[in-house]
């Protein structure tokens, strides 16, 4: 079995404790020593002076979910060795008969193809287990459930159809899925009642797992939003992950504090809750997100349809237009589905507008219809000082919400855990190393259950990076995203170093 002594390096084990300087032992795929021992005369030795030696980073909120088949590398590349897929109600299983219906609802997420989809838990993990690069865990996808056992179908479904989707939330759970995610800002999933979760979170809470939750609003309805899920959880008892939270858009800034205070509260009373966040102020997602969700009854068909009908068109644009927190100066093409719009990745709504001398909103519904919906965005949401209470808040995990894109994909998919280490840490000093260390690998193991990663302890899995915490960084940024950071210099997952090219 081989052995691998990482010697003279500061060593941050992830549990928020001081660094200390030490040797770490591997030996096969688990951690074998740590501290001060007597060096095996075996051992490879990877010389660590100067170093710090941590926990392979875990990135609890990804949309990996198709890539990490394809054994992409822009994640280890960051030190990181283990994911959570399946979030924001969007998993690759449980697959409807026609499988068309999933595609179209999760390729602006998942950045897929026409050639993908798993009728269980099992067969998607089985086949996630082959990844080269990272070790998988996976959410089942709330909106996956509801296009598989009723299309694009919105609003309150019959009770036969409830009892299915319970039924495939309990074999999910059985078959190694690590709890539920809602996408409640999308069709038809955000059209699901109060009641419908709750029974779904009742399975959840029966088998100790997690659920997450993209709630129905993070601009003018946020405190709404998260009153809900956390209704939720005191009825149902299950653990209560908010995602990417935080409050869209200028005028929502000052409700953050007191969403805080609920959530605080509500953990203070013996919820259990907790939540997480990205190390940027601009966000990404679906062109479509910003449209009411009735417009999107029938799927995408459906929505073209009442596109090409002026009564429906314009109704969908004043909700368009009166919903929107951040402005349209703050909505920017990140990625289209043909060649002819190309040129506008980067731009604003706003300034794509105005070289068409078309209202804004009047241009989005002529983008969804030129590119038949695939349209990502860039929003620039929320404020400096907003970023770092969620950050630095002791309820926060840190994640990367990261996805692929046909075109400019977000920083955070290069960049997040460099960037935390080293502009919010070592530039800003919002957190210690041990800190953000801690939120980005013992906290959320501990979260989704996570057995034997997160740690550097003796007999946990050899999950580790080793990296420079004078020159660790991202370079990435929004205009020129794809760039690999610096200062990462070795990741090990399960024993075995992983090549970061």
């Amino acid at each position: 079995m081989a052995r691998i002594l990482f010697s003279g390096g500061t060593i941050v084990d992830g549990t928020g404790m001081p660094p200390r300087r030490g040797d770490l032992l591997i030996s096969g795929a688990t951690i074998a020593e740590t501290g001060s021992f007597e060096t095996p005369a075996d051992a490879r030795v990877v010389h660590c002076d100067g170093l710090v030696v941590a926990p392979g980073f875990i990135d609890s909120h990804s949309h990996s979910d198709l890539q990490v088949l394809e054994n992409r590398r822009e994640k280890v590349a960051q030190g990181v060795t283990a994911e959570v897929v399946g979030n924001c109600g969007f998993s690759t299983y449980p697959a409807p008969a026609n499988l068309k219906l999933l595609r179209d609802f999760s390729n602006g997420i998942f950045c897929g193809n026409q050639d993908w989809g798993w009728p269980t838990a099992r067969a998607y993990l089985d086949r996630a287990a082959r990844s080269a690069a990272t070790t998988v865990f996976s959410l089942v996808g709330h909106g996956t459930l509801r296009i598989a056992c009723a299309g694009n179908r919105l609003g309150p479904l019959a009770e036969q159809d409830l009892d299915w989707m319970e039924q495939m939330v309990s074999e999910s759970l059985q078959q190694g899925a690590c709890g539920l995610s809602t996408g409640l800002m999308y069709a038809p999933g955000g059209t699901a009642p109060f009641k419908e979760l709750e029974r779904l979170c009742q399975v959840v809470a029966r088998y100790g797992k997690v659920y997450a939750t993209h709630m129905r609003d993070y601009g003018d309805h946020l405190a709404e939003a998260v009153d809900e899920q956390l209704e939720l959880a005191r009825r149902t008892g299950c653990r209560l992950q908010i995602s990417h939270l935080q409050a869209v858009g200028p005028r929502n800034w000052d409700k953050q504090r007191a969403v805080l205070d609920r959530i605080e509260n509500a953990a203070a009373n013996g919820v259990d809750v907790g939540f997480d966040c990205y190390p940027y102020t601009q966000g990404s997602t679906v062109l479509t997100q910003l449209l009411p969700q009735w417009a999107l009854e029938g799927g995408m068909d459906g929505l073209l349809a009442r596109l090409l009908d002026r009564v429906e068109r314009t109704r969908i644009a004043i909700e368009t237009d009166g919903g929107l927190a951040q402005g349209w100066a703050g909505i920017l093409i990140s990625s289209v589905e043909s060649p002819r719009n190309r040129g506008l990745i980067g731009k604003s709504v706003a300034a794509i507008a105005n070289d068409r001398a078309r209202e804004p909103v009047e241009t989005v519904l002529d983008l969804i219809r030129e590119e038949r919906g695939r349209v990502n965005i860039l929003e620039i949401n929320q404020s400096e000082a907003n970023l770092r209470q969620t950050l630095t808040h002791p309820l926060a995990c840190i994640i990367s919400d990261g996805f692929y894109v046909k075109g400019r994909p977000h920083p955070r998919l290069y960049g997040t855990f460099p960037f935390l280490l080293g502009e919010i840490c070592r530039e800003y000093r919002w957190l210690t190393l041990a800190e953000a260390v801690h939120k980005v690998s013992d906290k959320p193991a501990r979260r989704f259950g996570m057995e034997k990663r997160g740690r550097l302890e003796k007999g946990f899995f050899a999950d580790l990076v080793v990296f420079d915490p004078k020159t660790v960084n991202s370079p990435a940024t929004y205009e020129n995203p794809a760039m690999a950071p610096v200062g990462i210099r070795h990741v090990f997952r399960n024993g075995a170093e992983v090549d970061l090219n």
